[in-house]
Protein backbone atom coordinates (compact mmCIF):
# COMPACT_ATOMS: atom_id res chain seq x y z
CA UNK A 1 0.00 0.00 0.00
CA UNK A 2 1.06 3.61 -0.90
CA UNK A 3 0.44 6.92 0.71
CA UNK A 4 -0.52 8.61 -2.45
CA UNK A 5 -0.73 12.78 -2.55
CA UNK A 6 -2.95 14.21 -5.54
CA UNK A 7 -2.64 17.69 -5.93
CA UNK A 8 -4.73 18.67 -9.02
CA UNK A 9 -7.84 21.51 -8.85
CA UNK A 10 -9.95 19.51 -11.64
CA UNK A 11 -12.64 17.97 -9.88
CA UNK A 12 -13.51 15.16 -11.97
CA UNK A 13 -9.64 14.52 -12.75
CA UNK A 14 -8.95 14.43 -8.70
CA UNK A 15 -11.90 12.64 -7.40
CA UNK A 16 -11.52 10.04 -10.48
CA UNK A 17 -7.79 9.17 -9.38
CA UNK A 18 -8.61 9.08 -5.85
CA UNK A 19 -11.49 6.81 -6.23
CA UNK A 20 -8.95 4.62 -8.81
CA UNK A 21 -6.33 4.53 -6.41
CA UNK A 22 -7.89 4.06 -3.47
CA UNK A 23 -9.54 0.90 -5.54
CA UNK A 24 -6.26 -0.22 -5.42
CA UNK A 25 -5.98 -0.43 -1.78
CA UNK A 26 -3.48 2.56 -1.61
CA UNK A 27 -4.01 5.61 1.03
CA UNK A 28 -4.84 8.50 -1.01
CA UNK A 29 -5.58 12.15 0.26
CA UNK A 30 -6.34 14.82 -2.20
CA UNK A 31 -5.56 18.13 -2.32
CA UNK A 32 -7.00 20.96 -4.73
CA UNK A 33 -4.82 23.59 -3.86
CA UNK A 34 -0.95 24.32 -2.53
CA UNK A 35 -1.77 25.40 0.94
CA UNK A 36 -3.69 21.83 0.97
CA UNK A 37 -0.59 20.04 -0.50
CA UNK A 38 1.65 21.16 2.26
CA UNK A 39 -0.17 20.55 5.21
CA UNK A 40 -0.59 17.02 3.97
CA UNK A 41 3.05 16.61 2.96
CA UNK A 42 4.45 18.01 6.55
CA UNK A 43 2.21 15.95 8.21
CA UNK A 44 1.78 12.89 6.42
CA UNK A 45 5.16 12.30 4.75
CA UNK A 46 3.38 10.68 1.82
CA UNK A 47 5.53 8.01 -0.80
CA UNK A 48 4.36 9.14 -4.35
CA UNK A 49 3.43 13.11 -5.55
CA UNK A 50 1.04 13.16 -8.52
CA UNK A 51 1.47 16.49 -9.19
CA UNK A 52 -0.33 19.22 -11.65
CA UNK A 53 0.97 22.13 -12.48
CA UNK A 54 -1.65 24.92 -12.80
CA UNK A 55 -2.87 25.41 -9.33
CA UNK A 56 -5.72 27.95 -8.35
CA UNK A 57 -2.92 29.28 -5.24
CA UNK A 58 0.73 28.49 -6.57
CA UNK A 59 2.28 26.61 -9.84
CA UNK A 60 3.17 22.77 -8.89
CA UNK A 61 6.84 23.66 -10.28
CA UNK A 62 7.34 26.01 -7.81
CA UNK A 63 5.47 23.48 -4.82
CA UNK A 64 7.46 20.52 -6.22
CA UNK A 65 10.85 22.40 -5.03
CA UNK A 66 9.72 23.30 -2.01
CA UNK A 67 8.70 19.92 -1.05
CA UNK A 68 12.44 18.26 -2.78
CA UNK A 69 14.00 20.86 -0.24
CA UNK A 70 12.55 19.21 2.66
CA UNK A 71 12.77 15.83 1.46
CA UNK A 72 13.70 13.41 -1.31
CA UNK A 73 12.72 10.15 -0.61
CA UNK A 74 9.21 10.28 -2.42
CA UNK A 75 7.48 9.81 -6.15
CA UNK A 76 6.92 12.44 -8.28
CA UNK A 77 5.07 12.69 -11.41
CA UNK A 78 3.88 15.64 -13.14
CA UNK A 79 -0.03 15.25 -14.29
CA UNK A 80 0.12 17.95 -16.66
CA UNK A 81 -1.88 19.36 -19.89
CA UNK A 82 0.93 21.30 -20.92
CA UNK A 83 2.92 20.02 -22.99
CA UNK A 84 5.89 22.16 -23.32
CA UNK A 85 9.42 20.92 -23.93
CA UNK A 86 10.77 23.61 -21.74
CA UNK A 87 8.45 22.83 -19.02
CA UNK A 88 9.27 19.12 -19.23
CA UNK A 89 13.01 19.57 -18.79
CA UNK A 90 12.46 21.78 -15.61
CA UNK A 91 10.04 19.02 -14.11
CA UNK A 92 12.72 17.06 -14.35
CA UNK A 93 15.75 18.65 -13.28
CA UNK A 94 14.03 19.08 -9.99
CA UNK A 95 13.81 15.10 -9.63
CA UNK A 96 10.63 14.75 -11.43
CA UNK A 97 10.67 10.71 -11.73
CA UNK A 98 7.89 11.21 -15.08
CA UNK A 99 6.24 13.84 -16.52
CA UNK A 100 2.59 12.68 -17.91
CA UNK A 101 0.52 14.83 -20.61
CA UNK A 102 -3.30 15.04 -20.07
CA UNK A 103 -5.15 13.31 -21.16
CA UNK A 104 -3.95 10.00 -20.27
CA UNK A 105 -5.55 6.40 -19.57
CA UNK A 106 -5.71 5.71 -15.94
CA UNK A 107 -3.93 2.21 -17.23
CA UNK A 108 -0.96 3.94 -18.66
CA UNK A 109 -0.37 5.87 -14.81
CA UNK A 110 -0.57 2.75 -13.32
CA UNK A 111 2.06 1.42 -15.69
CA UNK A 112 4.69 4.37 -15.26
CA UNK A 113 4.07 4.23 -11.38
CA UNK A 114 4.68 0.57 -11.42
CA UNK A 115 7.89 0.46 -13.51
CA UNK A 116 9.27 3.64 -11.26
CA UNK A 117 8.56 1.65 -8.03
CA UNK A 118 10.21 -1.67 -9.14
CA UNK A 119 13.60 0.21 -10.00
CA UNK A 120 13.28 1.39 -6.61
CA UNK A 121 13.18 -1.78 -5.24
CA UNK A 122 16.14 -2.94 -7.36
CA UNK A 123 18.09 0.00 -6.32
CA UNK A 124 18.21 -1.60 -2.99
CA UNK A 125 20.14 -4.38 -4.23
CA UNK A 126 23.14 -2.02 -4.13
CA UNK A 127 25.56 -0.78 -1.23
CA UNK A 128 24.29 2.41 0.54
CA UNK A 129 27.54 3.91 -0.49
CA UNK A 130 30.20 3.04 -3.45
CA UNK A 131 33.15 5.03 -3.61
CA UNK A 132 35.59 4.90 -6.34
CA UNK A 133 38.13 7.09 -5.97
CA UNK A 134 37.25 10.67 -5.35
CA UNK A 135 33.87 10.37 -6.53
CA UNK A 136 30.82 8.56 -4.13
CA UNK A 137 27.05 7.00 -4.98
CA UNK A 138 24.32 6.74 -3.21
CA UNK A 139 21.56 5.05 -5.21
CA UNK A 140 19.39 4.74 -2.29
CA UNK A 141 18.86 8.11 -1.85
CA UNK A 142 19.37 9.59 -5.69
CA UNK A 143 22.54 11.74 -5.37
CA UNK A 144 26.02 11.07 -6.06
CA UNK A 145 29.34 13.35 -5.04
CA UNK A 146 31.62 14.78 -7.15
CA UNK A 147 35.39 15.18 -7.52
CA UNK A 148 34.92 18.59 -4.89
CA UNK A 149 32.77 16.75 -2.67
CA UNK A 150 30.16 18.51 -4.10
CA UNK A 151 26.68 16.38 -3.45
CA UNK A 152 24.27 16.42 -6.36
CA UNK A 153 21.21 15.37 -6.95
CA UNK A 154 20.04 12.81 -9.34
CA UNK A 155 16.16 12.12 -11.12
CA UNK A 156 14.66 8.80 -11.10
CA UNK A 157 15.57 8.38 -14.35
CA UNK A 158 19.46 9.45 -14.29
CA UNK A 159 20.12 7.23 -11.19
CA UNK A 160 18.09 4.23 -12.65
CA UNK A 161 20.59 4.82 -16.32
CA UNK A 162 23.24 5.27 -13.65
CA UNK A 163 22.45 2.08 -12.21
CA UNK A 164 21.47 0.11 -15.20
CA UNK A 165 25.36 1.40 -16.14
CA UNK A 166 27.12 0.18 -13.38
CA UNK A 167 25.41 -3.00 -13.06
CA UNK A 168 26.78 -4.13 -16.40
CA UNK A 169 30.30 -2.14 -16.21
CA UNK A 170 32.60 -2.78 -18.89
CA UNK A 171 29.79 -4.23 -21.48
CA UNK A 172 28.17 -1.98 -24.23
CA UNK A 173 24.55 -0.96 -23.56
CA UNK A 174 22.47 -0.03 -26.20
CA UNK A 175 20.50 3.17 -26.26
CA UNK A 176 17.37 0.86 -27.05
CA UNK A 177 17.85 -1.09 -24.14
CA UNK A 178 18.05 1.64 -22.29
CA UNK A 179 15.00 2.58 -23.43
CA UNK A 180 13.45 -0.38 -22.41
CA UNK A 181 14.86 -1.02 -18.91
CA UNK A 182 14.20 2.84 -17.88
CA UNK A 183 10.57 4.10 -19.92
CA UNK A 184 9.34 0.37 -20.81
CA UNK A 185 7.85 2.06 -23.88
CA UNK A 186 9.49 3.16 -27.66
CA UNK A 187 7.45 5.42 -28.66
CA UNK A 188 7.75 8.32 -25.32
CA UNK A 189 11.53 8.75 -25.39
CA UNK A 190 14.50 9.02 -28.28
CA UNK A 191 17.77 8.58 -28.90
CA UNK A 192 18.25 11.85 -28.08
CA UNK A 193 16.40 12.10 -24.57
CA UNK A 194 18.91 8.66 -23.29
CA UNK A 195 21.97 10.94 -24.65
CA UNK A 196 20.37 13.88 -22.69
CA UNK A 197 20.41 11.83 -19.70
CA UNK A 198 23.55 10.97 -20.21
CA UNK A 199 25.16 14.56 -20.10
CA UNK A 200 24.71 14.85 -16.47
CA UNK A 201 26.02 11.64 -15.27
CA UNK A 202 29.17 12.30 -17.32
CA UNK A 203 30.12 15.61 -16.44
CA UNK A 204 30.07 14.27 -12.50
CA UNK A 205 32.59 11.98 -14.14
CA UNK A 206 34.41 14.35 -15.75
CA UNK A 207 35.04 16.23 -12.40
CA UNK A 208 37.50 13.30 -11.41
CA UNK A 209 40.74 14.21 -12.89
CA UNK A 210 41.90 10.58 -12.19
CA UNK A 211 38.73 9.18 -14.39
CA UNK A 212 37.86 6.77 -11.94
CA UNK A 213 34.60 6.47 -13.22
CA UNK A 214 34.11 6.43 -17.23
CA UNK A 215 31.20 7.03 -19.38
CA UNK A 216 32.46 6.06 -22.86
CA UNK A 217 30.09 6.50 -25.92
CA UNK A 218 30.08 3.21 -28.34
CA UNK A 219 29.47 4.85 -31.85
CA UNK A 220 26.20 4.14 -32.87
CA UNK A 221 25.34 1.62 -30.53
CA UNK A 222 25.44 3.33 -26.76
CA UNK A 223 27.48 3.75 -23.77
CA UNK A 224 29.69 1.91 -21.54
CA UNK A 225 30.63 2.31 -17.77
CA UNK A 226 34.44 1.48 -17.04
CA UNK A 227 35.80 1.50 -13.45
CA UNK A 228 39.67 2.50 -13.67
CA UNK A 229 41.77 0.77 -10.53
Amino acid sequence: MLNILIVEDEYNLGSTLEEYLQGLGHQVAWAKTGAEAQTYFKSKSPSVILMDIGLPDTNGIILAKIFRELRKDFVLLFLSALNDPEIKVEALEIGAEDYITKPFALKELILRLDRILKTQLNLKTLPEEIKHGGLKIWFSRYEVQDFEGIILALSQKECAILELLYKKQNHAITREEIIEQIWGEAKFPSNRTVDNYIVKLRKWCESDPHKSIEIQSIRSIGYKLIINK
